[in-house]
Formats: C-alpha cells, sequence, structure tokens
C-alpha cells in the first residue's frame, strides 16, 4: 500500500454536513469519501461528461420553452382580452349595410394576410 499525502480542503458548512451525513450512512470515514468522488472527477470517461453536457442543455432547452410557452400563453390570452373588447364595444349593423361592410371586411382582410405574408417573409 502506497503512503498517503495529506490534503486540506475547505467546504461550506451545507456541503460539509452532507459529507458528514454520507459518511454516517455509509460507515465509510470522509476522506475516503472524498478521494473516492476526486478519483471520479479525475478519471471521467468522455461518455460520462458528454451524458452531462447534453443534460445541461436539454435543461436550458426545456427552460427556454418553457418561457416560451409562458410568453405564448400570455400573447394568447391579450388577444383574447382584445378580441372580447372590440365585439362588446362594436354596435351592430343595420341590414341594409351588412353586405358592403362584409365586402369591405374581406378586402381588410386579405390585405391583412398580404401583410402577415410579408412580414413572415422577412
Amino acid at each position: 500500500m502506497s503512503v498517503k499525502q495529506r490534503l486540506s480542503v475547505y467546504l461550506d458548512a451545507d456541503m460539509m454536513a452532507r459529507l458528514e451525513k454520507l459518511a454516517d450512512k455509509e460507515r465509510a470515514a470522509k476522506s475516503a469519501i472524498a478521494e473516492a468522488a476526486i478519483m471520479s472527477f479525475l478519471t471521467a470517461d468522455d461518455a460520462d461528461r458528454w451524458e452531462a453536457a447534453v443534460t445541461r442543455r436539454m435543461d436550458r432547452l426545456t427552460r427556454s420553452i418553457d418561457r416560451l410557452e409562458r410568453d405564448l400563453e400570455f400573447s394568447v390570452e391579450a388577444l383574447a382580452l382584445y378580441i372580447r373588447a372590440w365585439l362588446t364595444a362594436t354596435p351592430p349593423l343595420p341590414d341594409n349595410a351588412q353586405a358592403a361592410a362584409q365586402a369591405k371586411g374581406r378586402e381588410r382582410y386579405e390585405s391583412f394576410i398580404a401583410a402577415l405574408g410579408r412580414r413572415l417573409a422577412k
């Protein structure tokens, strides 16, 4: 057996409590647990590193998607409130103006779709 050398390490209180709890649970010396952790860190194979990198990237993507879902929900809710207010405030048209209003509505809708298409193309 080789001679071991001493290493002093400073841990914050939470980390030290976790180490002591694990040492008590495993009935192992804290230095043996620390040595195993350091050895694992120093000899981590490429698959472990790759998995850790992929996991971190997936976590970031998940958080981004969560933000997008939240923002989309806000946008849809705001649009629904606007439509509800618009429908509430817009008076009905008399029967003799319906045909002209529908024609104008179709024209405006087609203009809206063209403008939307141009904007999305950018």
